[in-house]
């Protein structure tokens, strides 16, 4: 069975992946969007802020990279729901295949386009003067909480694509997601904020996770922070899987 429930994702991831080589656009807009707000931040606010690091863009690259994922992470739910309404996400259950490898495509495709479109901002950010001595264990760890957040968000993302009645609500959840970096210290440290919104901003998911990558890239001891990245992604990982495969169940009972 768990057998099958792999070959039958990588059949339809393998079809997911093909239909977005015919149509980049979906990568090119992800990636496009976040790579503007760094070109923005670096360029015309940059000299502005004293976020205490040599290179703002240095600075900067944790938060793009969460950013990115969250654009990204919208047009899963998206996908799904045109699935669902064009009458493919019916012909696919009608066949013999494993059900919840449905799902899993659309979260595999997720995870691919995703990590496409980060290093595509990573290969930007060297070109504004990024520079990193991390070794190879360092950027293994980045690649790790990158994996494990965009996991945790593809799966809410589904149930966004699993509950909505029509495209503009599955596009509304990913607000709130695209909105949380810009409440950290993805731009600014914190301490730089009011106390009720410092307080909010060190105590969010986001915060945490952005100042584990700039930990792992810019070569400082890491602290804490690494263990609550994990934290809050597998939790919010396991949490949203849970939903997710509870609601697909009830759908295609």
């Amino acid at each position: 069975m768990r057998g099958q429930l792999l070959v039958d994702t990588g059949a339809l991831t393998g079809r997911s992946l093909r239909h977005i080589t015919r149509s980049p656009d979906t990568i090119i807009t992800t990636a496009i969007i976040p790579i503007a707000f760094m070109l923005m931040f670096v360029y015309v606010f940059g000299g502005a802020i004293h976020a205490g690091s040599p290179s703002y863009v240095s600075y900067l690259l944790p938060g793009i990279m969460v950013i990115t994922i969250a654009y990204g992470i919208s047009y899963v739910g998206f996908r799904l729901f045109l699935d669902r309404q064009s009458g493919i996400f019916q012909r696919l259950h009608s066949m013999p295949i494993a059900r919840s490898s449905v799902l899993w495509a659309h979260v595999m495709t997720s995870l691919v386009t995703n990590l496409v479109a980060v290093t595509a901002v990573v290969v930007v950010a060297f070109l504004m003067g990024f520079r990193s001595g991390a070794g190879v264990l360092a950027w293994l760890g980045v690649v790790g909480i990158l994996t494990l957040l965009t996991l945790a968000l593809t799966w809410i993302a589904i149930i966004a694509g699993l509950a909505a009645k029509s495209a503009d609500g599955v596009g509304g959840f990913a607000y709130p997601v695209v909105f949380l970096p810009f409440v950290s210290s993805a731009f600014v440290p914190t301490r730089t904020m009011p106390g009720p919104v410092r307080a909010f901003a060190e105590n969010q998911p986001v915060t945490s996770i952005v100042n584990a990558i700039r930990d792992l890239v810019t070569q400082r001891p890491v602290g804490s922070d690494i263990w609550t990245a994990l934290a809050w992604c597998v939790g919010i990982l396991i949490v949203s899987f849970m939903v997710a495969m509870r609601l697909y169940q009830r759908q295609i009972a």
